[in-house]
């Protein structure tokens, strides 16, 4: 039986890293995502990069499992309520995306500290809005993330 964990003793499932990186893609040079985003490099790294910087990829997975750990940090540190490991990768991956500040001030962790566990995931599908507009690969990714949350994909 699958119970769920205290976030601090979770990690992210190693599907859930390979989705991360998947959904992100790799580029080799930096580029602008969407009008008026920041520069981003490799699996979606942002911290300091600069149009016209390259990257290998050893380079990038490096920069990908930093990331990671600093969007693992920061659902660690705004959700209160234990996680399946599914719905922690889930978070991970959304957190990764959209930043650790936006995951952690939003209705999505309200509802998940509440307790409301399917709300939480719902809400996962809400985040498709890029440079003021939806974007397809975001509704779809939101998609696989929600189906992560609630478990139709571990």
């Amino acid at each position: 039986m699958l119970k769920r964990i205290v976030v601090g003793g979770l990690s992210l499932t190693a599907a859930g890293l390979i989705s991360i990186a998947t959904w992100e893609g790799f580029k080799g040079e930096a580029y602008i995502p969407v009008p008026g985003d920041v520069p981003t490099i490799g699996f979606g790294h942002t911290e300091g990069v600069k149009l016209g910087q390259t990257v290998t990829v050893p380079e990038a997975l490096n920069f990908l499992r930093n990331d990671v750990r600093v969007a693992e940090e920061a659902v660690k540190s705004c959700v209160t309520v234990p996680l399946y490991p599914h719905e922690y990768s889930a978070y991970v991956s959304l957190a990764y995306n959209i930043g650790g500040k936006a995951f952690c001030d939003s209705t999505l962790v309200r509802k998940l500290n509440a307790g409301d566990y399917r709300g939480a995931c719902e809400e996962i599908k809400r985040w498709h809005f890029a440079g003021g507009k939806s974007l397809k690969g975001l509704v779809d990714r939101r998609a696989a993330e929600y189906r992560m949350c609630i478990g139709e994909v571990q």
